[in-house]
């Protein structure tokens, strides 16, 4: 089996935003920490070199022997657009979704091209609900 790749690290989050070269979207990274700071009441810790998790859950894949620690809910700045990882997928959240405004979907990711094509409450609301749905679901 192979060894994820992804993993907690000692890295700052805060650090790794500053450090994004693009002024919109290091912007747009400033407000997710603090939207994902006050929706999930924890510090942001780097997963690998460019996710921003907040909290963690042990799984086991059904499909495979893969097993390992993800984070609850977070989101990574890439050079395409901003993922926001939406651990429980999206059947749950059509309604809020159907609010957003504009983004793509895949299995747990959220696409946004920039914070400005999304209304702000509906993304705090999913984030929000989310996270505490996945908070449930791993209760130890």
């Amino acid at each position: 089996m192979a060894e994820l790749k992804t993993k907690l690290t000692n890295a700052s989050a805060d650090d790794f935003v500053a450090a994004i070269n693009s002024d919109a979207k290091r912007e747009d990274s400033q407000k997710l920490l603090a939207l994902f700071r006050k929706v999930t009441g924890e510090e942001p810790k780097m997963w690998g070199t460019s996710i921003i998790g907040f909290g963690s859950y042990h799984y086991k894949s059904e499909r495979s022997s893969q097993e390992g620690d993800w984070p609850l809910t977070g989101f990574s700045p890439r050079k395409q657009n901003l993922t926001i990882y939406i651990m429980p997928g999206f059947d749950a959240y059509k309604d809020l979704l159907s609010k957003l405004g504009k983004h793509k979907t895949s299995v747990s990711c959220l696409y946004i091209n920039k914070l400005a094509d999304v209304d702000m409450a509906v993304l705090e609301k999913l984030v929000g609900q989310a996270y505490h749905d996945m908070k449930q679901q791993h209760a130890a």
